[in-house]
């Protein structure tokens, strides 16, 4: 997802979590348009409120690609005032404006977190906030980390009651069994590797 875009969703994510029903439309449709997963659909639909239903959907937007934002706008049909609203903050922000439609998003050379940032090892803070953010992919990125099936059952079954305890969990493990080599830039081409578009990691270390 293209920065300006992850942070409008951002400024507005306490107006879009208190305006939008995602059950109805907006979960059905990006889930047609394969933005999001079964998986994805499940965990939205388990959190007991649309407040919290809707902020889950916006945790999981910025990570899934560049089409994302688009179809997010698309979806808006039932909820006009909210799409206008959106729009309307895209067009008076200085750069590129792209419609609703699906376009090119950014690459992987669009990320251009400084060096010094992709040698750091992520702190317990960054790797909270980006195991709040993967979906369904959160397994693969492990084990493309090195964490083995047996390391993964464990995540699962020491975190039964939260996916994001076992995804933090197995981050952790991999940054201590690495050590130093435990870096940002690894965690971007496991990211990459796995369909999750590494611009996640700039939003996580905001």
């Amino acid at each position: 997802m293209d920065p300006e875009h992850r942070a409008l969703l951002r400024t507005h994510r306490l107006y879009l979590s208190g305006q939008l029903l995602v059950s109805d439309t907006i979960v059905p449709f990006l889930f047609q348009e394969h933005v999001l997963t079964e998986a994805h659909v499940e965990d939205i639909e388990a959190q007991p409120t649309d407040t919290l239903r809707c902020r889950r959907l916006l945790d999981l937007l910025p990570v899934r690609g560049p089409r994302a934002f688009g179809c997010f706008l698309r979806s808006l049909e039932d909820f006009g005032w909210v799409r206008d609203k959106l729009l309307l903050e895209l067009q008076t922000r200085p750069g590129p404006r792209p419609g609703p439609g699906p376009g090119p998003g950014p690459s992987t050379a669009d990320v251009r977190l400084p060096d010094p940032v992709l040698q750091e090892v992520p702190s317990d803070r960054v790797l909270s906030r980006l195991a709040s953010r993967l979906g369904s992919e959160w397994e693969s990125v492990l084990m493309d980390l090195g964490l083995s099936t047996e390391d993964l059952f464990r995540c699962r079954s020491d975190h039964r009651l939260s996916t994001h305890g076992a995804v933090l969990a197995g981050l952790v493990q991999w940054r201590r069994s690495g050590g130093k080599t435990s870096t940002v830039q690894r965690l971007m081409r496991s990211l990459e590797e796995n369909g999750v578009h590494p611009s996640v990691l700039e939003d996580v270390l905001l």
